[in-house]
């Protein structure tokens, strides 16, 4: 199963935050699952830290250490993702979770998240 995760879910599972479901973890931890993050989730997450707003566990500049030992992939955006992306109705304005949402339908992976915004979509969802 390939597994996008949502920016809050990334947080959580980088902070051991036990607002992760363990079904979550196991799944994420699950060898015969795929786990990805988008770029769009790294620069949220930079964006934040930088406004003081976010503060994780890991150090910011250990996070591709820490997606390459925990078996993960980048998802970068493509266009396919922006095109999807143009498409999108305005259920939710958030730019990053749009891109993770457009990601996830342009890939057909599951997204896990807990974020009810996302269920508006046409997107696999993931959560417990």
């Amino acid at each position: 199963m390939n597994l996008l995760l949502d920016t809050h879910a990334f947080i959580w599972f980088i902070n051991g935050d036990n607002d992760l479901p363990k079904q979550i973890i196991s799944k994420i931890i699950d060898i015969n699952n795929k786990c990805y993050v988008s770029v769009a989730s790294l620069w949220e997450i930079a964006i934040k830290i930088s406004l003081g707003k976010l503060t994780i566990k890991e150090d910011f500049n250990n996070l591709f250490d820490f997606i390459n030992d925990n078996e993960m992939e980048i998802l970068p955006i493509s266009m396919l993702h922006l095109q999807k992306l143009l498409k999108l109705k305005y259920y939710h304005r958030d730019p990053f979770d749009r891109i993770i949402i457009s990601q996830g339908i342009s890939e057909n992976f599951q997204i896990v998240t807990n974020d009810k915004n996302f269920e508006d979509y046409n997107v696999k969802i993931i959560w417990k």
